[in-house]
């Protein structure tokens, strides 16, 4: 419906070693992670051995109701995961985890990023009688494991055995009849976090906001690379594949985490207060407020302020009570989409020069209707400030931007052009040379969003959004 980045998805696992309640754990750090995702959810639980698993469309608490948590049962561990789809349509088989039985015994998989060379693994396994019941590349994942889990002695070992194999975006969580193993890219495109609570169970995340919400302690980041095997012996480390370099998504910091979380040491509101701050900087306005497009434009708005001087105030009221469920029947009314998601303070822009922040713009076309809404709010001039670097390349490793032919600053010749489109009165982005800033210059990051220069060979990646057909052409052929 609105033209915007859409979230990642999120994973969370726990292991408690006792049987205890894991599903509601779970369900909570998936109430911390559905801004990464909210087309869907799914938890699965292992008792004994056995595992009890729910998946469906919709939110974490539509989809979990507490007789729905009470049939999965009590368990020693459990995963979770909450998703928008990248690759793989709305598919209810895409849905995860993937629960698989297999030759060698049962294991539930939960996967945040993209593959690269998800069609290529799909054909060779399909070559060889395989049968693929979604489009997901996490499939291809869970294929590969067990391919690799049938010459080798332990299923930490297959995953060690299968990552050489897997190319892109991954930060997984497997769980074992007796373990639960969690796995990194060599990359670390995708945050991946270990928490403790003060009982001695094993927490792992996407982001360290839902460490928090079951009473555990951050430990660490997974090292990109890493294998990590929680058992019964503990947490050991298998990091056989831990490279010297990190390539975290920039857009991470910018847009996709909760402010609260922390991610490679970093705080996601520090960030997005020093991109606001850079702007300030970089490109200076006359102006008499400085207003957030929510959520994630609202630290950004207020490093501005802090930086420029100019007073922040609350420009917009977010309806929180959308859903992606939300769409229009008609055409001629999705004029007033974003009118029904964000409400202006008339008393805080009327008459006055505004400052709008937001985190990015993609086809323009949203931008234009929020400018729009300022104007008719009585906004004598309104002055947009992007706390990123403008798109102008597609992302292979699970960032959702749409393909290079719909990025408004591909068709655009200027900062002018698209200022006018959107009908503000002046434009102004984040610099890309000012993108290690916003994490201190101490980690490396991607951002072949904005530059095209990734950190690993995209060759054979495809266009963007073209798995489905890609597999089918192969179903043709």
């Amino acid at each position: 419906m609105f033209d915007a980045i859409h979230e990642e998805c999120g994973v969370f696992g726990i292991y408690e070693g006792k049987k205890t309640d894991v599903a509601s754990s779970v369900y909570f750090g998936l109430y911390a992670l559905q801004h990464r995702g909210q087309e869907s959810c799914g938890i699965a639980v292992c008792d004994d051995g056995v595992f009890n698993h729910k998946k469906a469309e919709g939110l974490v608490s539509d989809v979990f109701s507490r007789d729905e948590l009470k049939r999965l049962g009590k368990g020693n561990m459990a995963v979770g995961h909450v998703r928008y789809s990248t690759t793989g349509g709305q598919n209810h088989n895409n849905i995860q985890p993937l629960v698989i039985r297999h030759v060698k015994g049962n294991m539930a998989l939960v996967h945040n990023g993209n593959l690269t060379n998800a069609a290529d693994l799909r054909r060779s396994f399909e070559l060889s009688g395989a049968i693929f019941h979604g489009t997901s590349d996490t499939e291809a994942i869970a294929y590969q494991i067990v391919s690799e889990r049938l010459h080798s002695s332990s299923t930490e070992e297959a995953v060690e055995r299968a990552m050489p194999h897997i190319k892109g975006a991954y930060s997984c969580i497997l769980m074992t009849a007796t373990k639960l193993i969690a796995f990194r890219d060599p990359n670390g495109f995708r945050p991946l976090c270990i928490g403790k609570t003060h009982d001695g169970a094993y927490v792992i995340a996407s982001e360290s906001c839902a460490l928090e919400t079951v009473g555990a302690e951050f430990i660490r980041d997974a090292e990109p690379g890493e294998i990590i095997v929680i058992s019964e012996n503990g947490l050991n480390s298998i990091k056989t594949h831990c490279i010297s370099k990190k390539n975290i998504c920039i857009f991470e910091y910018i847009y996709f985490a909760r402010p609260d979380s922390v991610i490679e040491g970093v705080s996601v509101h520090h960030a997005r207060m020093k991109a606001g701050n850079i702007l300030a900087r970089c490109s200076p306005v006359d102006a008499d407020i400085v207003v957030g497009v929510p959520d994630s434009g609202l630290d950004a708005a207020l490093g501005f302020s802090n930086a420029s001087g100019i007073p922040y105030g609350i420009g917009f009221i977010k309806n929180k009570y959308i859903g992606r469920s939300f769409i229009q029947p008609e055409q001629h009314q999705r004029e007033s989409a974003v009118k029904i998601k964000l409400n202006v303070v008339r008393e805080t822009v009327c008459g006055k020069r505004v400052v709008m922040i937001d985190d990015s713009i993609v086809r323009g076309t949203t931008s234009a209707r929020i400018v729009r809404l300022l104007r008719e709010a009585g906004a004598a001039e309104v002055h947009v400030r992007i706390s990123s670097p403008p798109f102008i390349h597609s992302c292979y490793f699970g960032t959702d931007i749409d393909s290079e032919e719909n990025l408004i600053a591909c068709n655009c010749s200027s900062t002018e052009e698209i200022a006018r489109y959107i009908g503000a009165d002046s434009l102004s982005y984040l610099p890309v040379e000012a993108l290690g800033e916003l994490i201190d210059n101490r980690n490396g990051f991607c951002c072949g969003c904005f530059t095209g220069n990734y950190p690993v060979d995209i060759t054979g990646a495809g266009s963007k959004d073209k798995f489905d057909e890609k597999l089918h052409k192969i179903t043709e052929e």
